[in-house]
């Protein structure tokens, strides 16, 4: 079965699930609102058949609401606090509608039926909760069935250089994603001649119209930013036959990380490619977040940072706690302080690129790092504003040097005070990673900086490190 019938299936099932789900919202908030009297005890509470209607109203107007939402394509990932916001968007919006329709409606027919507010309310909240579950089940589902190969996407990358390797990495990497890659395409000899990282080269650029009809490719994803414009126009005009998707790994566009808007300068239009938007009284917004969470962080977390110095203490010679000078906010150092993992005299000979199974670290220490826990003395910085609980990682002086003159654009990831997690952690990209592709993710995130972000970013670290995901 091809892919995209699969995918109709996944959307019409999703939307049979959310009919279902809505009506089991709908009969619990009638037997709550039965057995619950309040506000007030319920008087001529007409039997549960007698609002068909209303509920056929409201479910449609719900399932409408998400579809705006585009809550039916079904994605290849996902965040939970995305969906969660979108449901109860669509949930709210659909249910005044509902309402208000069926009041309009069936007004002096026989749908026509008082209906107590209070069950409303209560099947606002059992549709959003429900909903959310449903979802959730519904993706494990698609999840499970692309691992034994249902409904995969068969790709091709085009390209073999270190920006296909960074790619195809990530989706060897995330089988959830639902990629089943046939091979690579060499652009002017620019890779090896047999396979990367054990996917096949498959020929060409003016090879592609053959093999999108032959191997019945779904997705081409173009990976030569070092090429050009013109060159990665050519590859696109191969590409053009068929009903396949295709994708391109931006070159300057990586510059152009936020919603492109226009604006006016004295009735002459300019687009706006870049705009920070952590600026203003959103500074102040996020300091508040940041003490918030760092005070509530300092109290909960305190019994655990208590045993956790104890047992660095007992385990080898030296302080609990290590104190290094990194570089934060405009490029001003600080001094971070974190549990110490290593030996004592681990930088007795410099600073060193810390890396997996390094052996300078303790047991305890290697352990720590692991599961993050050895950052948590980092809330101290932030409650007194060197750190923030979101942004680019700090590194130390000594790298920075290095890297400044090296990695385009590093020092814009300094706009922004240091964070404890970011968006290229929640990524992945944690370590010993390729600086570069972490330089890309901490500009994107100082562009496009909100709220909702940060409160997702610290969502999917706290769901990572509770899950085990990530990983040094």
């Amino acid at each position: 079965m091809k892919t995209q019938n699969i995918r109709n299936i996944y959307a019409i099932t999703l939307i049979v699930l959310d009919a279902i789900l809505i009506l089991v919202a709908f009969v619990l908030a009638y037997q709550l609102r039965v057995a619950i009297p309040w506000p007030a005890e319920v008087a001529n509470l007409a039997p549960i058949s007698q609002y068909i209607g209303l509920y056929i109203v409201l479910m449609l107007a719900v399932i409408l609401a998400l579809a705006a939402k585009r809550q039916y394509y079904i994605p290849r990932a996902i965040s939970r606090i995305d969906q969660f916001y979108a449901v109860v968007g669509s949930v709210t919006v659909g249910t005044l509608i509902g309402v208000a329709l069926s009041v309009v409606a069936f007004k002096g027919t026989a749908f026509e039926v008082d209906f107590p507010r209070a069950m409303v309310v209560y099947a606002w909240l059992f549709m959003i909760v429900l909903i959310m579950l449903g979802r959730g089940v519904h993706q494990l589902v698609r999840n499970e069935l692309k691992e034994r190969g249902i409904g995969k996407d068969r790709l091709l990358v085009v390209g073999t250089g270190d920006v296909a390797r960074i790619i195809l990495q990530r989706i060897l990497w995330s089988p959830h994603l639902g990629y089943e890659v046939v091979g690579l395409i060499s652009v002017n000899g620019d890779g090896p001649p047999e396979a990367v990282l054990g996917v096949p080269v498959l020929g060409d650029p003016e090879d592609l119209p053959d093999l999108i009809d032959r191997q019945r490719i779904d997705e081409v994803i173009i990976a030569v930013p070092e090429k050009g414009h013109r060159e990665v126009v050519r590859i696109i005009s191969y590409c053009e036959r068929g009903r396949i998707s295709i994708k391109v790994f931006p070159d300057i566009f990586q510059f152009v990380t936020t919603d492109a808007g226009i604006d006016d300068l004295g009735g002459l239009p300019l687009l706006t490619v870049r705009d920070f938007a952590l600026r203003g009284y959103m500074l102040i917004l996020k300091r508040l977040m940041d003490m918030a969470g760092a005070l509530f962080g300092l109290i909960v977390l305190a019994p655990l940072m208590m045993l956790v110095a104890i047992a660095v203490k007992l385990e080898s010679p030296g302080p609990a706690f290590f104190v290094q000078e990194r570089m934060g906010l405009d490029g001003k150092p600080f001094r971070m302080i974190k549990f110490r993992s290593m030996r004592s005299d681990a930088e007795r000979s410099g600073p060193g690129w810390t890396v997996q199974n390094d052996p300078r670290q303790t047991r305890l220490g290697a352990l720590l790092r692991r599961i993050d826990v050895d950052e948590l003395p980092n809330l101290v910085n932030v409650l007194i504003g060197e750190m923030s609980l979101v942004g680019p990682r700090p590194e130390q002086p000594y790298y920075v040097e290095e890297f400044r003159g090296t990695v385009p654009r590093y020092m814009e990831r300094h706009r922004e005070k240091a964070g404890m997690t970011g968006w290229a952690q929640v990524n992945g990209l944690r370590g010993d990673t390729s600086i570069v592709e972490r330089t890309k993710y901490d500009i994107w995130y100082t562009e496009n900086w909100s709220l909702l972000l940060d409160v997702k970013i610290l969502v999917r670290t706290i769901w990572q490190m509770l899950s085990g995901r990530i990983k040094r």
